[in-house]
């Protein structure tokens, strides 16, 4: 693909090194321009490979010249990344024929170098060591603290106090609120043998991790191991089956798979037990630059599964009003298995 212009970041970020939140990237016969305003600039030239850095005042006006200098006659571009105004603004007065193609850049992203699957796996691992951490401070100081001040105390623990950036807003919930799947943090106290649901991650030079971890909160031998006695039976019971149809898929997972294919070996374990409509969500999704990329693992999808593809295997039973299991791992396809970051 020889012209296509880019203004997603993590797109940019991946033609070049470089990235920021207002830039122009254009491809136009493999030269590569980074169009950005000033403030940008000394580090764009600094930090950028194998592009033309350049200063704008006004990056639609720019692009338009460049586009017409090198009579450019058509150019891929990714609806999804463009507020119509920038769109119509970008378009008129152009010859330039506009073809829409959607998620290129994440398509182009799909398999990933061994480069970034060591970047992936740093990511994870300084996200497990936030796990340990946040645990610690459960077990020794979470008895009747407030979901939203737990919370709070996820962001301190997985960023290791700021140093790394978060992949996404942690999901801390207690008992019921776990029943939601993207639950937002209340003023509901953690008490003795609570479940404790917890989805977080963090950022290793932009790379993604991505982990969700469902425990017992008994506070003398408090973990997010995935091993977990819980008081309660039937968080117990449910806790096991979730776990049982992550390890299946896990174990099963084979290049040469279809999605859908995987995103069946956590369902049919699920729906077997009866529990099949309280699993409300795909098996997984890709992760790289961006927390959710492809491939999708879902009932629908028919991407064959490949070697140095990365993804979550995320299965979940959500009982409403009474609480939520969802056990995660980010994993990536190595001669041919899927093995944990």
């Amino acid at each position: 693909m020889k012209n296509y212009i880019l203004l997603n970041e993590n797109a940019v970020f991946y033609e070049c090194g470089f990235s920021c939140d207002n830039v122009v990237f254009l491809n136009l016969n493999n030269e590569k321009y980074f169009i950005t305003d000033a403030r940008y600039t000394v580090e764009a030239k600094e930090f950028t490979k194998n592009c033309e850095v350049i200063e704008s005042s006004n990056l639609i006006e720019d692009t338009k010249l460049l586009l017409k200098k090198n009579k450019i006659k058509k150019i891929v571009f990714d609806p999804n990344d463009f507020r119509l105004s920038f769109y119509q603004k970008l378009t008129s007065e152009l010859k330039t024929e506009f073809k829409a193609q959607e998620n290129f850049s994440k398509l182009k992203r799909i398999i990933k170098t061994d480069e970034e699957i060591e970047y992936l796996k740093k990511a994870a691992q300084i996200g497990r060591d936030g796990f340990k951490q946040l645990a610690k401070y459960i077990g020794k100081n979470g008895f009747n603290e407030e979901e939203s001040f737990l919370h709070f105390k996820a962001i301190e623990k997985m960023s290791s106090f700021g140093k790394y950036d978060l992949s996404f807003d942690p999901i801390v919930a207690i008992n019921a609120n776990a029943a939601k799947p993207h639950a937002l943090p209340t003023s509901k106290r953690l008490k003795l043998n609570n479940l404790i649901l917890v989805d977080a991650g963090v950022k290793y030079k932009r790379y993604c991790s991505d982990r969700t971890c469902t425990s017992n909160a008994n506070f003398e031998k408090f973990s997010f191991k995935r091993e977990q006695k819980f008081k309660n039976k039937k968080h117990q019971k449910i806790y096991d089956l979730v776990y049982k149809a992550q390890l299946n898929a896990i174990s099963k997972a084979r290049v040469g798979m279809k999605a859908s294919q995987i995103d069946n070996l956590t369902r049919s374990v699920i729906e077997k037990a009866g529990f099949g409509k309280y699993f409300v969500h795909s098996t997984g999704h890709g992760v790289g630059l961006d927390i959710h990329e492809f491939p999708n693992i879902n009932s629908r999808s028919d991407v064959i599964i490949e070697d140095n593809m990365v993804f979550t295997i995320e299965p979940g039973i959500y009982l409403p009003k009474e609480f939520g299991v969802r056990i995660e791992d980010t994993v990536v396809m190595k001669n041919g298995k899927a093995l944990i970051l």
